[in-house]
């Protein structure tokens, strides 16, 4: 029985399949965002063991004998080819383990675990205070002409500032000369955990939160202008209504990317503000693991950051097909 084929010889029951709207959101939500990781995480694993440094001399020092360096490469792996050190560490992730640190002696896995609650508490309270601020002022800054200047300065200037600048200015008034808040530290329990976690929420939060201000009030103001829009309040509609209706509901799409966008980016954020304040998160385990050259703690937090982005911006993308048909219909 003959199969009927198309120019370039792909059977046609073959290109239909590929058409299909349940294998069309397979490749969209799940085949690529696994794809994309995979090539992050090889990318992240030759880069660290392609860079200058040599762990085994971290680890047994420079008095080391040549046959002592030479049995713990064979111990480490090292000696083994790119794929295959890669292909075994893939697998043992998978399985949830992700190495063995070579500056702590203990599994990687068991050095995350206690610190990633500590990372993410701080990064969803960050999360929460930049979308208050965004979506408030920047729906201020949209609607008003009369507060628009001032929410773009301030936007401008939480943009302008860096974290670290931040973080001194914070400590130094409200811990230090103040004393409203501790110095450092994650605390212990919910609450004292909350307080301690305030100020390097706001540190996180400053130039995020500008940056979705400027983008919730840039949308709403080009909406706010649309003729449609005009045409509504020409004719005696609700100006709530027309809020809602036209103005919110157009302008959801960028709003959504930004906020999407810029909670993808706290986990990578927290590296800067943790050390600063003195939080036992995974953002320092990074920073102390890079300068150890600890390559299987450096690779499982870089890959964990890396997966954090690809699964929020992959939810982001299905809301974004969710808020607008017309994406839906081209995809």
């Amino acid at each position: 029985m003959s199969v009927s084929t198309s120019a370039a010889g792909v059977p046609a029951r073959l290109r239909t399949s590929w058409r299909h709207p349940a294998t069309a959101l397979a490749m969209t939500y799940v085949v690529g965002p696994v794809l994309t990781i995979l090539c992050a995480s090889f990318l992240l694993f030759a880069v660290l063991t392609l860079s200058p440094g040599d762990p085994v001399a971290q680890l047994l020092g420079p008095h080391a004998s040549d046959s002592a360096r030479a049995a713990m490469r064979v111990r480490l792996g090292l000696d083994d080819p790119l794929p295959e050190r890669y292909w075994h560490w893939l697998t043992g992730a998978l399985h949830g383990d992700l190495g063995t640190s070579l500056t702590y002696r203990e599994p990687v896995s068991d050095l995350l675990a206690p610190r990633l609650l500590t990372t993410f508490v701080l990064v969803g309270m960050a999360a929460v205070l930049i979308l208050v601020a965004g979506l408030v002022l920047g729906g201020i800054g949209g609607t008003s002409p009369r507060w628009r200047p001032l929410v773009n300065a301030l936007a401008g200037l939480g943009i302008a500032v860096p974290a670290f600048v931040a973080t001194t200015f914070l400590i130094s008034v409200f811990a230090v000369n103040l004393g409203w808040f501790p110095t450092g530290g994650a605390g212990s329990g919910f609450t004292d955990r909350l307080w301690h976690l305030t100020l390097p929420a706001i540190a996180l939060s400053i130039g995020y939160a500008a940056y979705l201000i400027q983008m919730t009030s840039s949308a709403i103001g080009e909406e706010a202008v649309a003729e449609h829009v005009l045409t509504g309040r020409g004719r005696g509609l609700p100006g709530s209504w027309v809020f809602r209706r036209h103005i919110l509901r157009n302008a959801a799409l960028p709003i959504l990317t930004a906020s999407g966008l810029t909670v993808a980016g706290l986990v990578a954020g927290a590296v800067v503000v943790e050390p600063a304040f003195g939080i036992d998160g995974i953002g320092s385990l990074l920073i102390r693991s890079v300068s150890a050259k600890d390559y299987p703690v450096v690779t499982a937090v870089s890959a964990l950051i890396v997966t954090v982005f690809v699964v929020v911006t992959t939810l982001l993308d299905a809301g974004q097909h969710l808020l607008d048909p017309r994406l839906r219909k081209g995809r």
